[in-house]
């Protein structure tokens, strides 16, 4: 039986955005065996896809951080008989675990950081979304907009059950989420303006905010500034289980950040807010139901793909020109379309 090797081993987004590539990988050939490589963070995404055979973390800091503990992890690996490696993931490390992994075949982008130790490279399109980038992968064949494939992650039955007690217990008829945090300090829309956005859309809806454990804080403080009422989920949500939660919101407004991603795997309408990054890196939201804005008009914007810790130029515009009053006719305008 043929097996391949899918290595990603970046954030919660770019996992969740591999998913689509994984799965036409599957619709092609049934009984072909999809393993992945990941990060821990992000096994839970690989472990409940429907199409993935089985997960082996690489512990990046720890357990596999020196050359010689990747090649043991290489090894190991090797045992597996692979056909062919794919990977997203440009690294120096994802480059050298590829070299170290035996297989005929090996696919990665031309951007990678070591290109010589692929097989085949693919461009890496810089104009294109990254779920399409990585179906260049795989050779997909594009019509018009058949790469907006939907990310499919599956709940299991305790799941279900878990976020369906939550929202009896809340009283969660019809909620919108909201998830106001970031890795980086400027793609996070000013706090303060989170508050003032909860403070008009509670007045017809419940808010719930939803984040990491690490982002618990900066939920208490936004909630600290509004006197509406308000469900603090951070930290105490899986990824399975938050993409669970969101199926049933009526809107999530985020960040460019990866709840935006969760959102595509929920299939719901999400409005995302660009601050220092843009849409244009191809990490927007794309399904039919979803909008962003972004200044895209500042001279000094995108000042990063990733974004800072603080604002280089000291100003924040990208964050505090974006008025409250835009992000809410837009979240208003995306409740009331059917």
């Amino acid at each position: 039986m043929n097996r391949i090797l899918v290595i990603q081993s970046a954030f919660i987004g770019d996992a969740i955005l591999s998913l689509p590539m994984i799965q036409e990988l599957k619709k092609r050939d049934e009984n072909l065996l999809i393993d992945v490589i990941c990060i821990e963070k992000t096994f839970e995404i690989f472990s409940s896809s429907p199409f993935v055979n089985e997960v082996f973390i690489l512990d990046k800091k720890k357990k596999h951080n020196s050359i010689f503990s990747l090649n043991k992890f290489a090894k190991e690996i090797s045992e597996k008989n692979y056909s062919e490696i794919i990977t997203p993931h440009r690294s120096i490390r994802t480059c050298l675990l590829v070299m170290l992994i035996n297989a005929p075949r090996k696919i990665g982008f031309t951007n990678s950081a070591i290109p010589f130790v692929f097989t085949e490279v693919k461009k890496y399109n810089y104009d294109f979304h990254e779920v399409k980038r990585n179906l260049c992968l795989i050779n997909y064949s594009f019509e018009n907009e058949n790469w907006k494939i939907q990310p499919l992650i599956n709940s299991e039955k305790a799941v279900k059950e878990k976020i369906d007690i939550l929202i009896s217990e809340n009283k969660l008829n019809e909620f919108i989420a909201i998830a106001p945090g970031t890795e980086w300090e400027t793609k996070q829309y000013p706090s303060e303006n989170f508050s003032l956005l909860i403070e008009e859309l509670s007045k017809n809806h419940k808010i719930i905010l939803i984040g990491s454990e690490k982002e618990t804080e900066l939920c208490e403080e936004i909630i600290s500034k509004s006197s509406s009422s308000v469900i603090n989920l951070a930290g105490k949500l899986s990824i399975v289980e938050t993409i669970e939660l969101l199926r049933k919101t009526k809107l999530l407004i985020s960040n460019d950040s990866a709840p935006t991603h969760f959102a595509m795997a929920a299939d719901i309408k999400v409005l995302t807010i660009y601050c220092s990054t843009s849409p244009k890196f191809g990490f927007y939201p794309y399904n039919s139901k979803s909008r962003f804005l972004s200044l895209d008009n500042l001279r000094c914007k995108p000042c990063g793909i990733h974004g800072y810790k603080e604002c280089p130029l000291n100003n924040f515009e990208c964050g505090n020109k974006l008025e409250v009053k835009d992000v809410l006719r837009t979240a208003n305008e995306m409740l009331n379309e059917k």
